[in-house]
């Protein structure tokens, strides 16, 4: 098991947006080169799914993504019965209470439609992975015989990354959000893929305009992130705390280049962004983000609350920075009908996308015990 940060979130599953339906990543390979063994992990801050059952793992503490050939490529069934008391069942399967693990990030493996979790062990701070496949079966993804591919995180120009806030594969390269303690902090690597063992990401810093507090900011790292195309020009898009939608073009990601980014969509102070991830319904295209409510009165009867956003404000060349598309206008009323909070994902913690109609969610309750279940797309 890893020795784990003490810095843990959860972060949503983050799906390429180059197909609107489920992620299709072509023939090639996932691996360029790789080794078998132990992968020298220090921490998982978080977890994602390239093509082919390939498992990313964020590892701040060790300045590195791991990406590791889970095997598992074969469709399972998704899970259709809620499991309540997840948490203790997780928690039971290594030896320990309900209180004495925390859960960091939940994703699904759309190769096979088994959801991995990663867990903190609080006595010792160590970290590991837990699967549950459609059946309701929990096993651990065990990491001590794996084939894998180390891919270095580099420092920034006065510190090294000290966590990954996000993963993403996005067809030619994987993205991964994080942060430094500098002033340009919120940092961008990009890996080229196929991945080669031992290769190293090249690194950008980012300015972005918070819409809530009004100002251009260089500190705060996105929080969670998705590749996004929009007439044929490929981006990234970031949410961070309080709470903007930011565009970053990804041909302007280079080697230390200082990249500004676009705010499209503000979702309002004292959110912070759980994850997130798009889909079509009824015709037409959404992104749904998850967020916890971290200071002011809660928007429910939980700080953690989930926003449907229309995928279209997202191609608002005129709406942007400090014309951005609000969710709520001065008094705190809904400003458009283009971002709707959703009360069917009320108290949703983490959240993946499971298959094209259903999202996987783990929902707290009144008594904070954690549910995995499938939840429909709004």
């Amino acid at each position: 098991m890893a020795r784990c940060s003490p810095v843990g979130r959860g972060l949503g599953l983050v799906l390429t947006l180059f197909a609107l339906a489920m992620p299709v990543y072509g023939k090639s390979t996932a691996l360029k080169s790789s080794v078998t063994g132990k992968p020298d992990l220090k921490s998982i801050d978080v977890i994602s799914f390239g093509p082919e059952g390939l498992l990313l793992i964020g590892d701040g503490r060790g300045a590195q993504v791991v990406a590791v050939d889970t095997g598992d490529t074969t469709p399972k069934g998704s899970m259709r019965a809620a499991i309540e008391k997840i948490d203790e069942k997780l928690a039971a399967r290594i030896g320990t209470t309900a209180k004495g693990i925390a859960i960091l990030h939940l994703a699904v493996n759309p190769a096979s439609g088994v959801a991995y979790i990663a867990l903190r062990k609080q006595d010792d701070k160590t970290c590991l992975i837990l699967r549950v496949d459609g059946a309701g079966k929990i096993d651990e993804f065990a990491l001590d015989n794996v084939k894998y591919a180390r891919l270095a995180l580099p420092a920034g120009e006065k510190s090294p990354i000290d966590i990954v806030t996000d993963v993403a594969w996005a067809e030619d390269r994987v993205l991964v959000a994080g942060r430094a303690n500098e002033e340009f902090g919120s940092k961008i690597f990009s890996i080229a893929a196929p991945l080669e063992h031992e290769s190293k990401a090249t690194i950008s810093s980012t300015e972005t305009y918070h819409v809530a507090h009004g100002r251009w900011e260089t500190k705060a790292p996105m929080q969670t992130i998705l590749p996004y195309q929009e007439d044929g020009k490929r981006y990234l898009v970031g949410a961070f705390t309080c709470t903007p939608l930011v565009k970053y073009p990804l041909d302007e990601i280079r080697p230390n280049a200082k990249v500004k980014g676009v705010s499209m969509v503000e979702l309002g102070q004292g959110n912070m962004p759980q994850g997130m991830f798009v889909y079509e319904k009824n015709g037409h295209s959404y992104v749904l983000v998850n967020t916890n409510r971290r200071f002011g009165k809660p928007f429910g009867n939980s700080p953690y609350w989930t926003a449907r956003v229309d995928l279209d404000l997202l191609r608002d060349s005129k709406n942007t920075n400090t014309k951005a598309i609000r969710r709520l206008d001065g008094k705190g009323q809904p400003q458009t009908d283009r971002i709707k909070m959703i009360d069917e994902f009320q108290g949703v913690v983490h959240m993946a996308r499971l298959d094209n109609d259903n999202a996987l969610v783990l929902r707290t309750g009144g008594d904070g015990s954690l549910t995995l279940m499938p939840l429909a797309l709004p």
